[in-house]
């Protein structure tokens, strides 16, 4: 059930393809780099730690909202959360990302991957706990990271540009590789429950790199896994929001794997991607984040061209086609901000 104080915003309405006062806006990665007060809060604590500490997630979680006024909150956490909380050895480096300390390239390796449960990650639900209190009427998401990206990073062992060690599996040893995406499945499944038992009211997967994949290898040795997560969380009744990065030749496939709104980055234009991920569903995005590095009409001429994108849309969420970039200007954002809700108002 969704709790009743955020079933009637304009976020949850569009997420559900209904009627809207005007057209919601958040941004992906608005908790946290280009805010100064999150500088501050964070300065000597490492980003792992920070995910861990109820408190302070609840804080950078509320600073974008206040800032900015967006129509929802986006748990601050990271993909990797649930993977350290099961024990696994990594942490986030610096201008580095997600570094693990044994990759996962053999069938004796998926033993360290255990199931996740409540009590692993106790402070993920004390911190949505404290959130939703304090945000009232505005919806908080929750998210996790897809199985396909999870586990490129862990066979990687870090970032990569090619993925050809994930990638040699998937094609050289795909009953591994399956093996290990079900697994993965199953831990976002169980972080992603934990955070709506505690009360998000919607949650969004982030397979950030399965753009890498052509269609045919993404139904075959992504959708299987990301499908098994959605399906784990479909009886809640929230909206399940599904992101990638450069997967403008996998919407369709992305909605088919369970999505009730499909997120789109700056590539495909609105109307398009709604052409290719058919009726049903809601779309999310897509203003390109380096437009906020021009000046304000700049950015308002580029929001119309997407809002105008999206006029006949059943449903549209107004976001970023990726996360906002460290050195955006934050008063750029709140601006953007303003003018999608005035430009949109019914």
């Amino acid at each position: 059930m969704q709790p009743t104080a955020t079933y009637d915003s304009a976020f949850l309405k569009a997420c559900r393809r209904e009627p809207v006062p005007h057209t919601p806006v958040w941004f992906m990665r608005q908790a946290g780099r280009s805010l100064p007060e999150y500088r501050k809060v964070r300065e000597g604590i490492p980003m792992l730690e920070s995910c861990m500490r109820p408190e302070l997630v609840t804080e950078i979680t509320l600073q974008p909202v206040r800032r900015h006024h967006v129509d929802a909150a986006i748990y601050y956490s990271d993909i990797v959360v649930p993977l350290k909380a099961i024990g696994l050895g990594l942490d986030i480096e610096p201008g580095v990302g997600p570094v693990v300390e044994e990759p996962i390239r053999t069938r004796a390796d998926l033993a360290r991957l255990r199931d996740l449960t409540p009590e692993d990650v106790p402070y993920v639900t004390e911190a949505i706990g404290l959130l939703t209190r304090e945000l009232g009427s505005t919806p908080l998401i929750g998210f996790a990271g897809a199985p396909f990206t999870l586990a490129s990073y862990l066979v990687e062992g870090g970032p990569s540009r090619t993925f050809e060690n994930a990638k040699a599996m998937m094609y050289g040893d795909p009953e591994l590789w399956a093996d290990l995406l079900d697994r993965l499945a199953d831990i976002t499944a169980a972080f992603l429950k934990v955070q709506i038992e505690a009360g998000v009211s919607a949650v969004q997967l982030f397979d950030s790199w399965v753009g890498a994949l052509a269609p045919a290898d993404y139904r075959r040795s992504a959708m299987p896994a990301s499908a098994k997560v959605f399906e784990a969380v479909s009886g809640y009744g929230v909206p399940r929001i599904h992101f990638g990065v450069g997967t403008g030749e996998l919407l369709r496939l992305m909605g088919e794997a369970g999505a009730d709104v499909v997120g789109v980055d700056w590539r495909v234009p609105l109307d398009e991607a709604h052409r290719r991920v058919g009726p049903g569903r809601a779309l999310q995005g897509n203003l390109d984040p380096t437009v906020l590095f021009t000046d304000k009409d700049t950015v308002e001429a580029q929001a119309r061209e997407v809002l105008d994108a999206a006029a006949g849309l059943e449903g549209h969420v107004f976001n970023l086609g990726h996360g906002v970039m460290p050195n955006t200007d934050p008063d750029a954002l709140t601006r953007l901000v303003d003018y999608v809700h005035t430009a949109t108002a019914r």
